[in-house]
């Protein structure tokens, strides 16, 4: 009961952006803490995201009214997509980050280097900034949030104004649960967030629309800043003639139902080969029967589109597309409601193909074969986000080796990027950088290669001193690697190499197998 009653305080209170001439005073503040070394405490790290666990599960009932408040989205997807999700990373970093950060051998070191110790060291990467976006609100500040606590670094948060209810939640989260010298919320629209881009960061984390990423990476790059682009695209699905018509038509109008079509690697369009074109289009009306048999609109299942600015985007694509409605198209904007709807169109230079919907709206494009498809997915982005190929395994392997795309779900809907501990990110102008689970930690960490040179070695190490007369042949000796190779390019095949190798490929391999015949 009184968590409730905090639940409806807390999203009572209006938002209030952060004021601009106070946030280069937070930006010093997670510098200088990180500058104090706090945040390399394992312990410390620990303690943080258990204290962020409970954070998240004290305000489950404010997060799951704030997603219902800014998207109409239901508690089942609010708990798959936003809370569950962040609760269970946060578990699995919490139970394998000691192990983590462990400094590793360093691989493929020569025998006359390994006695430096070559290893790589994991060290944070600095104050960074994380900038989330609306579709999955929780999420998508919590994951890499997360991964940077996990790595050592201090960092300030931008939750989306576009969704703020939960970016409300979110601010009360971190404040009430983490170190507030550590880890700080700013909130704001292009004003704060401009002026948070005027700061030095080590890292800049963003989610959102390839448009603001250009702002973002132009700035960034002024200091040379690195960062993380998760953006979008254009990504198709081709449901080829020998796939499952109805597992098809159902795995991927489930691609396009969840949050409202608004995720940013479901399938912006969809091509079937002409073939299949009907029984397609009947199976996806009868798995809209299946999910909603009293209807989408008073479902409790389907969200709504996050604003009226958005809402009024969609409805201007749908309305200059020359493509047919075959299924849906229902609307109401006081609502922000869009029903899921499939159109047949005829050209990839449709508006509903052309541009990325991040929608419900489902553009079907029929095509004569594998071959058309596939260039027309090339021609249309060549570096989406996801792909989604339907068909046997020639062809879904075809696809993927004539196509570029950030994830791939193969005879599924996005199903790559439903899987927490699995990378996730994009290629090209979907996307830069990955995260999720082990790469979220991997995200906000530099590997730092480290040698010790003992002093007894001096003598081994004459060769690098000058002067360098008579030296070049010992060095050559110690250094050299003899090619396998003709200038052909051809591997000349080596009789007593692979002999004494016991046909390993390499020494290493060599004395492992010999170690094994001898036991």
């Amino acid at each position: 009961m009184a968590q409730d009653l905090a639940s409806m305080a807390l999203l009572a209170a209006e938002l209030k952006y952060t004021p601009v001439d106070t946030i280069p005073a937070i930006a010093a503040g997670v510098r200088n803490a990180f500058n104090s070394h706090k945040t390399k405490s394992i312990d410390f790290r620990l303690t943080q995201l258990r204290k962020l666990y409970w954070g998240i599960k004290d305000n489950e009932a404010a997060l799951l009214q704030a997603c219902k408040q800014d998207l109409g989205k239901g508690a089942f997807e609010t708990h798959l997509s936003e809370i569950d999700w962040c609760l269970n990373d946060i578990v699995f970093v919490t139970q394998n980050l000691e192990k983590w950060v462990k400094d590793e051998t360093a691989p493929d070191i020569p025998l006359a280097n390994k006695l430096l110790s070559p290893r790589i060291r994991k060290d944070p990467l600095g104050a960074v900034l994380i900038i989330g976006t609306y579709n999955f609100p929780v999420n998508l500040c919590i994951t890499p949030l997360v991964g940077a606590i996990a790595a050592g670094c201090t960092a300030v948060l931008k939750p989306s104004e576009s969704a703020p209810y939960v970016a409300r939640a979110l601010q009360h989260i971190v404040e009430t649960s983490l170190d507030v010298s550590c880890y700080a919320v700013v909130q704001g629209a292009i004003p704060e967030t401009s002026t948070l881009l005027e700061e030095k960061w080590d890292k800049i984390f963003y989610t959102g629309s390839a448009t603001v990423a250009k702002i973002i990476a132009k700035k960034a790059a002024e200091t040379l800043t690195p960062v993380t682009l998760e953006l979008g695209g254009r990504n198709p699905a081709i449901v080829t003639k020998n796939a499952n018509v109805r597992l098809a038509a159902k795995r991927l109008l489930w691609g396009k139902i969840m949050n409202a079509g608004q995720v940013c690697i479901s399938q912006n369009y969809i091509m079937v080969d002409k073939e299949i074109l009907d029984p397609f289009i009947k199976e996806i009306k009868i798995a809209m029967d299946s999910f909603y048999p009293n209807g989408v609109k008073d479902s409790e299942d389907f969200a709504r589109i996050v604003n009226g600015k958005q809402w009024s985007r969609l409805k201007n694509m749908l309305d200059n597309s020359k493509g047919k409605i075959v299924l849906g198209g229902d609307m109401d904007e006081s609502q922000r409601y869009i029903g899921p709807t499939v159109i047949l169109v005829d050209s990839p230079q449709d508006s509903l193909v052309a541009d990325e919907s991040f929608g419900p709206l489902i553009p079907i494009l029929p095509v004569e074969d594998l071959d058309t498809a596939i260039r027309i997915a090339g021609e249309v982005h060549r570096t989406p986000l996801g792909m989604y190929p339907f068909g046997n395994k020639s062809e879904t392997e075809r696809i993927m080796r004539e196509t570029q795309s950030g994830g791939v779900s193969v005879n599924d809907a996005l199903f790559h990027g439903t899987i927490p501990t699995l990378p996730f990110g994009g290629v090209g102008d979907s996307g830069q950088g990955a995260y999720r689970g082990r790469s979220s930690f991997d995200c906000f960490t530099h590997r730092r290669s480290v040698t010790t040179t003992p002093g007894w070695m001096e003598s081994l190490l004459d060769v690098r001193y000058p002067p360098y007369e008579g030296k070049l042949a010992k060095f050559k000796q110690m250094s050299e690697l003899k090619p396998n190779f003709d200038r052909h390019g051809k591997v000349q095949f080596n009789l007593v190499s692979y002999i004494l190798g016991l046909g390993a490929g390499s020494m290493a391999g060599g004395l492992v197998r010999y170690a094994v015949v001898l036991l």
